[in-house]
């Protein structure tokens, strides 16, 4: 091999070299940024909160007061109002998701666990009915 071909092949790795370290460099900044869930902006988080309900029965829960370390107001609706016990939302690798649980008579500790799909602008999880200690798959459209 001549002095100028070794120089070139030399010149192409370096090169190379490079470009792959910037691309892993700029790769591992992109993952660094996307994991600040503490920092999100208000509307972000703010998206889950108004009135919504579950098309098979009318339910309504209402969020309301979302602060942006994961508390939250919510009130529930069955016709009449059922109390609230506890309502607070997280946000997991990109996903947010509500917590709400009841306790009122006929409503000893049921829980709800959604997550909002912003594409859809739905509520989408599991109902957990204390009484019978069945779990039911449940979403709520938003109510306009």
């Amino acid at each position: 091999m001549t002095i100028w071909k070794f120089k070139m092949c030399a010149f192409r790795c370096a090169v190379f070299s490079l470009a792959a370290l910037s691309f892993i460099v700029s790769s591992l900044a992109a993952a660094e940024n996307a994991g600040e869930i503490g920092k999100l902006p208000p509307a972000d988080f703010r998206s889950i909160e108004g009135k919504w309900q579950r098309p098979d029965g009318g339910y309504i829960l209402e969020i309301k007061e979302i602060g942006q370390n994961g508390t939250m107001k919510a009130a529930y609706y069955n016709p009449r109002p059922i109390n609230v016990f506890q309502a607070k939302w997280k946000r997991t690798q990109g996903i947010m998701t509500v917590f709400v649980e009841l306790r009122d008579f006929n409503y000893p500790g049921s829980k709800y666990t959604l997550q909002y799909d912003p594409k859809t602008d739905r509520l989408r999880g599991t109902y957990f009915q204390a009484v019978h200690g069945e779990t039911y798959a449940v979403e709520f459209l938003r109510v306009r």
